[in-house]
């Protein structure tokens, strides 16, 4: 089955995170959908999460007739091309007279490099400083175009700013480890060598990252992207272009 209708200019925007068992993952979703709120006043707009909190999809869509779904992931893989997707054909089948566009990823965009950075420098690390070294962290995934998407994140990264280097890392399902790669960056004499977790939320990736790259002698570990005002915008823009073309909701 496919969307086919679009709907209204202020059609509610649903945002659908992961989910955690870590109430901090939920209260950073939360924050950064209060953020959208503040930004777009006139727009409702509703969390809901694959796994591990609610509401589900299915229960924020509950009284809409029309809605934007946005994934809140950094990168197109299994959650955004079958989970969610899987998710609007079932409550599409209950509710046939449901209208929904779905929205892209809130990654690739260049404006999330900027979050990166805002993360960085709040963490005292002067954006594109020659003896720094970036270790870009992601979630990892088995989709290898997602990992394929971070690793060209990085090199472009690098060609935009004068860093000792930008390298990525994963955190699950790829290599290198974050860990090995601050051991790699150690041992090929780079000055000094940070973080940039590439990862919305808080939770065990993001605590288990910050904890084996210390432990491997990264110098310092940013914070979560969370609701960096980049991400708002991000997220806008992802509510705009959805309403402006509709994606179809895939079959497979």
């Amino acid at each position: 089955m496919t969307m086919h209708s679009r709907p209204a200019d202020r059609a509610p925007l649903i945002a659908v995170a992961h989910g955690s068992r870590d109430p901090r993952a939920a209260a950073t979703v939360e924050e950064l959908v209060h953020a959208v709120r503040l930004r777009e006043p006139g727009l409702e707009v509703r969390t809901a999460y694959l796994d591990h909190a609610p509401p589900t999809l299915a229960s924020a869509l509950c009284g809409l007739d029309e809605a934007v779904v946005l994934p809140l992931l950094l990168t197109a893989a299994y959650h955004s091309r079958v989970d969610i997707p899987a998710a609007l054909r079932e409550a599409s089948a209950r509710r046939p007279r449901l209208q929904v566009a779905y929205g892209d990823t809130l990654g690739p965009h260049p404006l999330l490099v900027g979050a990166l950075e805002r993360r960085l420098a709040e963490a005292g690390v002067t954006p594109g400083d020659p003896g720094t070294a970036v270790v870009l962290v992601s979630a990892g995934s088995s989709d290898r175009r997602a990992n394929l998407v971070i690793a060209r994140m990085a090199r472009e990264w690098a060609r935009a700013r004068p860093w000792w280097s930008v390298t990525e890392a994963f955190a699950s399902a790829a290599a290198p480890t974050p860990e090995q790669e601050v051991a790699r960056l150690r041992r090929a004499g780079a000055p000094r060598v940070v973080v940039a977790p590439y990862l919305l939320a808080p939770g065990h990736f993001a605590d288990k990252v910050a904890r084996d790259t210390r432990e491997a002698g990264a110098d310092v570990v940013a914070g979560v992207l969370g609701a960096a005002p980049e991400i708002v915008s991000v997220v806008l823009e992802r509510y705009g272009q959805a309403v402006r073309r509709p994606a179809a909701v895939a079959t497979a």
